[in-house]
């Protein structure tokens, strides 16, 4: 296995689909992706729990059988319209070797990153915009302070 996870260079033919419109069916991505090569594989990713449980989540993975084939994919279907939004289509490892080349001190806390659970990321999420809000009042409590001082400074 390498570093994106990858084994025997199945992310080289494996695709990843976003930007799906809740309309499209499974049925309906194949029919789109089939023209370009054998597919061997399709995961059409659902909410499994929660008020959105059994509705599709916007993305699928697609591997074909050679990696020509998904190469050709992604050449002719990334931007294309799917139900007036455009697909992104690209190699399933691509995202994690674009986002390591871009910072590569964010590349060796990737791996522990990926073991936080959901529910951990989203209270940190959580913990850090309540953060931001405080700040951002605090830095308009004392730009109110600041003006009202100008204020009475110019009166006197």
């Amino acid at each position: 296995m390498d570093p994106t996870g990858c084994i025997d260079d199945k992310c080289e033919s494996r695709l990843y689909i976003g930007n799906l419109d809740l309309r499209i069916t499974e049925a309906a991505l194949l029919r789109m992706f089939s023209p370009f090569g054998k597919i061997v594989s399709e995961d059409f990713l659902w909410h499994t729990r929660g008020p959105k449980r059994g509705e599709p989540r916007g993305f699928a993975f697609i591997q074909y059988s050679t990696n020509e084939e998904a190469k050709l994919a992604k050449e002719k279907m990334h931007g294309r319209l799917a139900c007036g939004r455009p697909l992104v289509v690209r190699l399933a490892g691509e995202k994690y070797m674009l986002e390591t080349a871009d910072n590569p001190t964010k590349a060796t806390g990737e791996g522990h990153k990926l073991h936080l659970t959901r529910s951990g990321m989203g209270q940190t999420s959580r913990s850090a915009k309540i953060a931001a809000i405080k700040n951002k009042l605090k830095s308009l409590e004392e730009g109110s302070r600041t003006k009202k001082q100008k204020q009475n400074d110019d009166i006197s």
